[in-house]
């Protein structure tokens, strides 16, 4: 393939994604950033963890994502009494057992493309840890028996931030196979009117389907050959290594409040959702804009505050925003 025919492939490429953008928003009244950074983590092959009050459309926006882009849809209630199997799959006993192999699997929920684990601290950590494995390698076990799962594969987990009665929290191990942390905020007083003119009338919105799984998974190949150069790298680079208050250059917030910082998991989805980016915005190359925006999505849940920040209800958020800026002037230096 020469280099006119490679432009071309990355223009429709482009264009294919703005496309299910906009009609998933024909359906999902504003959130464009929301569904911005849904889509980078998803290109980036990546999951992504909601995190939201209840009623702000995280559900219907998965749901969306799923029609557009022609994925089968699978959606998890997860409650304390949620069993590994009932995620996973279980054997089952065949009636006829005249053969050698007198059970059959019966496969579960994740056995499907885009999969809503709704939330999902409300489960323990037993049945939390049985998505670890189908998360991390794609695969899933059951009695010794693993089997893999159909590409493309994604998990997009909700949680309440306010509800916390009768929640297991995540282990760390779990929450950083998560590429990606999105804030779902609530509707401004415009957006409610829309949604109250869309919901509670006579008319029904239809999604059409933009993307095959096909495109989908060409167009995740395309994203690992964006270029970035390594002046790009090294500013990624600096910035996971400022987020340890360890580094003897870095903020006074983060050697005040954080305990943790990222590990190199962090690094690697900075530069492939970075990578997303700027395929959505018709380039070929990763800039320093595509790295800003997309830190405070991988970072958020990586930073780990200590007893002081939690207790001074420090953000991570600005802890970030201050690390970009210290790292951007070349403070670390």
């Amino acid at each position: 393939m020469n280099i006119e025919e490679k432009e071309q492939q990355f223009k429709e490429a482009s264009k294919k994604i703005e496309e299910v953008k906009a009609e998933v928003q024909r359906f999902i009244v504003g959130q464009g950033d929301i569904v911005e950074a849904v889509l980078w983590t998803i290109l980036a092959g990546g999951h992504t963890l909601l995190e939201g009050l209840p009623g702000v459309g995280k559900t219907m926006l998965v749901r969306s994502l799923s029609d557009v882009m022609d994925l089968s849809f699978s959606r998890i209630q997860f409650t304390p009494d949620l069993m590994p199997t009932d995620i996973t799959g279980t054997m089952v006993m065949k009636q006829a057992r005249d053969d050698d192999h007198p059970f059959t699997f019966h496969e579960g929920p994740l056995f499907h493309h885009l999969v809503l684990a709704d939330e999902i601290n409300r489960s323990t950590p037993k049945t939390q840890s049985a998505l670890l494995e189908a998360m991390a390698e794609h695969t899933v076990t059951v009695v010794g028996e693993t089997m893999t799962l159909e590409k493309p594969f994604f998990v997009l987990a909700t949680q309440n931030p306010i509800d916390l009665e009768g929640t297991y929290p995540l282990p760390e191990a779990q929450v950083d196979r998560f590429m990606s942390k999105v804030l779902v905020s609530y509707p401004s007083k415009q957006e409610l009117k829309q949604i109250i003119k869309r919901t509670t009338g006579t008319e029904k919105v239809f999604l059409e389907k933009k993307l095959s799984q096909r495109e989908l998974l060409t167009i995740q190949a395309l994203v690992k050959e964006i270029v970035v150069t390594d002046e790009m790298i090294d500013f990624a680079i600096d910035l996971i290594d400022a987020t340890h208050p360890a580094c003897e250059k870095t903020t006074g917030g983060i050697k005040q409040y954080v305990e943790y910082g990222s590990g190199p998991r962090g690094l690697q989805n900075v530069i492939l959702m970075a990578k997303a980016r700027a395929l959505t915005h018709g380039r070929y190359h990763v800039s320093t804009g595509d790295i800003k925006q997309v830190a405070p999505l991988v970072l958020r849940h990586r930073i780990i505050l200590n007893f002081e920040g939690e207790a001074t209800n420090v953000h991570t958020d600005d802890l970030i925003r201050e690390l970009i800026d210290f790292v951007q002037k070349g403070d670390h230096l």
